[in-house]
């Protein structure tokens, strides 16, 4: 059979191992990655560039060619179920092997949750075609002219999951296509979503946003492959339901993730609709009564043990600081179970102009620079508790 040969960069990926999976990626021809890297991994297509990264010996293998799309549990049994998100490989060529693997990926300025296109995978290319480390220096300096360079975020690349408690993303949308509208008064930030999603979810879990604004929620869900239901009082677009927070046509038990990035008080007019609940002061505990029944809805269609993410932001009004984000909490911790609580910076307000930074010190008073993003999960029922060290024991097998 002759040997197939490249055509030319498309785009690439680079996976990971070590000496105890390295011998079953071979043997089945799957290359796999934990949840933490997944998102990348489901945006591969068949005919993409594939290399290996081993850790135990600091090599680069390849080049191998994707013999299937990126998927979840194609193997499910395949390392004991710990890299479920998984690709099919064929070799591209007789298989090469770099040394100085973070040598060559430090100077390419990688990181593994991104996909390789334009300028990157053409450098990693030649590395492996001309097999001679010697022209290492020539080829992985950034050449001027040589191939246009490509935006990683824009091509489709995967954004790096927050590691810390304090988020602070420069634009409001990420990659190729719009999420929600950036205009939108009090638009998500649509990496938010993008967290929670690969952080307490998997591909094809449902999602539901009961306030549903502009659709970010629906954008960034339809992108990571979870099935998503937006509702708002008053929506703004053909894929939004029109229904109120506290009551939902959803079955109980049935959702996986909830979102919520409500009012947190009557600083923003969102729509004329009397019952939004923007039209409340976050002063008056009649606010939080409204914001309890909204909680109770969402524990009722969330599955036993599944997340409620809720970003609120405290108020200053009329000279008065109102803790809306502890009042939340205090009402959320009566019906499900504290997981943390995530600082959000915010980023493109309307206060946050010349004019309102200096009648904050004039005035003596502080801008809101974060909201709360408060992650709260609902409390397992006797029988799942039950199965749950079986399925602990699983998944740490």
């Amino acid at each position: 059979m002759a040997e197939e040969k490249y055509q030319g960069p498309s785009r690439g990926h680079i996976f990971v191992c070590a000496e105890k999976t390295r011998e079953e990626c071979y043997r089945k021809s799957l290359f796999g990655s934990s949840k933490a890297y997944g998102a990348p991994v489901l945006r591969l297509k068949k005919g993409d560039i594939l290399f290996l990264n081993d850790l135990s010996n600091d090599s680069l293998s390849g080049i191998y060619k994707a013999a299937s799309d990126g998927g979840m549990d194609i193997e499910p049994e395949a390392w004991k179920g710990k890299y479920p998100y998984q690709i099919r490989f064929k070799n591209l060529q007789n298989t090469v092997v770099l040394p100085n693997a973070k040598k060559i990926l430090r100077r390419l300025d990688y990181n593994h949750n991104t996909l390789l296109t334009g300028e990157k995978l053409a450098l990693l290319i030649d590395l492996f075609v001309y097999r001679a480390m010697e022209l290492e220096d020539i080829y992985i300096e950034r050449r001027t002219g040589s191939q246009e360079r490509v935006d990683n975020i824009a091509s489709g690349d995967a954004p790096l999951l927050a590691a810390t408690t304090l988020w602070n993303f420069p634009k409001q949308s990420y990659g190729a296509t719009p999420k929600g509208d950036s205009k939108y008064p009090g638009v998500t930030p649509a990496l938010v979503i993008y967290n929670l999603l690969w952080r307490y979810t998997k591909p094809g879990d449902s999602v539901v946003d009961p306030m549903c604004g502009s659709g970010t929620t629906i954008d960034v869900c339809r992108e990571e492959a979870r099935s998503v239901r937006g509702f708002d009082i008053s929506p703004v677009r053909d894929d939004i339901s029109k229904a109120d927070a506290r009551e939902l046509p959803i079955s109980d038990g049935v959702v996986d993730m909830v979102f919520i990035d409500s009012p947190y008080g009557d600083n923003i007019n969102y729509n004329s609709d009397p019952a939004n609940l923007d039209k409340m002061s976050s002063d008056n505990e009649l606010f939080y009564d409204a914001l309890e029944k909204v909680m109770q809805e969402a524990k009722r269609i969330l599955k036993s043990g599944k997340i409620l993410a809720w970003l609120i932001s405290d108020q200053w009004e009329n000279g008065k600081f109102i803790p809306v984000g502890f009042k939340t909490f205090e009402r959320l911790s009566r019906h499900f179970e504290p997981i943390d609580i995530v600082s959000v910076a915010r980023r493109g307000q309307s206060s946050h102009t010349e004019e309102w930074i200096n009648r904050s010190r004039r005035l003596n008073f502080y801008l809101r620079g974060f909201k709360y993003l408060i992650i709260v999960k609902k409390p397992l029922t006797e029988e799942d508790k039950r199965q749950e060290p079986r399925t602990l024991l699983k998944e740490n097998d």
